[in-house]
């Protein structure tokens, strides 16, 4: 695991890196990021439709195959999602686009 990596972990998407907690709140939904270069990170979801993410999601990085593009993640068709606050679902990897 390189330096960016192990920075990332347990960390939620978005949030800066150099706050005081950038981890995950506990009254808030999300998805778990696996694979890919956002490997390891939470996506909060609470504000999300069921719809935008069962259509999967592009979230820019400047840690993907194109710097400044998109990495892409999508659920696993039948994986279940649970209701509540937490972990409520994975996404995983399925490419990047500039």
């Amino acid at each position: 695991m390189n330096g960016d990596e192990q920075l990332l972990r347990g960390r939620v998407y978005g949030r800066d890196h150099e706050d005081d907690d950038p981890g995950p709140l506990p009254d808030r939904a999300y998805a778990a990021l696996v694979g890919g270069p956002l490997d390891g990170l939470l996506l909060d979801i609470e504000d999300r439709r069921p719809e935008e993410i069962d259509d999967g999601v592009a979230l820019p990085t400047e840690l993907g195959r194109f710097p400044g593009g998109r990495a892409l993640y999508d659920p696993r068709p039948g994986e279940p999602r649970t209701p509540g606050p937490g972990v409520t679902c994975r996404l995983y990897h399925s490419g990047d686009t500039p």
